[in-house]
């Protein structure tokens, strides 16, 4: 993964009334913390970081440049408003080239199970250790032309050279099973209504039929 290169503001301006005039100038605040030093409180330009986090994705690795000093920053925590999908504010962790990390990477599903099957992904993502300059950005499954029965544990996975798997080998990744019919669903869902006592209202059409038919003069 490279890193792109972006230059960042000292801050000096802190709490609510000042993040918003940073927003309203198209920037972003954020936090650089790590390797035992002071947090530094930076302000980056908001249309190149949100670039760089696209593309970078999860675990975006920045070259941030504050008052001429490189300084290599992953990304660990990024807000963005619900509404308006800018960017809130975002935390960083410097790190050094060469430096291990651990990071979640995504779970990519590649081509289709066989027909009538269910695929579940009960992991979405594998936590590992990689070098900061070389994180993933995701991690392949094949799941092309599998059969129902089939699981898919995390021993199974293959990591990207110099990727060391920190998840449980035996923790399962994706499970194949067969497709459920529809008879099968409405099966599960009377049982599910019968343990709450939901009783299911009759159709009109049924409740008629089963009604006794009413006697001449009453």
């Amino acid at each position: 993964m490279a890193a792109e290169k972006i230059t960042a503001e000292p801050r000096t301006e802190f709490g609510k009334g000042a993040a918003r005039r940073i927003r309203r100038a198209d920037k972003v605040p954020a936090v650089l913390y790590g390797h035992g030093n002071d947090p530094v409180h930076i302000t980056l330009p908001g249309h190149d970081t949100m670039m760089a986090l696209k593309h970078g994705g999860a675990n975006a690795l920045l070259e941030l440049d504050i008052d001429g000093t490189s300084q290599l920053a992953l990304t660990k925590q990024v807000q963005i408003d619900p509404i308006r999908r800018h960017l809130e504010h975002i935390d960083f962790v410097a790190v050094r080239r060469g430096e291990k990390v651990t990071v979640d990477i995504p779970i990519v599903l590649v081509g289709d199970a066989q027909r009538e099957t269910l695929v579940v992904v009960d992991n979405n993502t594998v936590q590992v250790e990689a070098e900061a300059t070389h994180i993933p950005d995701s991690i392949e499954v094949s799941i092309e032309g599998l059969p129902a029965g089939t699981q898919i544990l995390a021993s199974d996975l293959t990591l990207p050279s110099g990727s060391t798997l920190l998840l449980d080998a035996d923790a399962l990744i994706v499970n194949i099973t067969e497709a459920s019919t529809t008879q099968q669903v409405e099966a599960e869902l009377a049982e599910a209504e019968a343990e709450a006592g939901i009783e299911r209202d009759e159709p009109e059409t049924e409740a008629a039929a089963a009604a006794p038919e009413a006697s001449d003069g009453e």
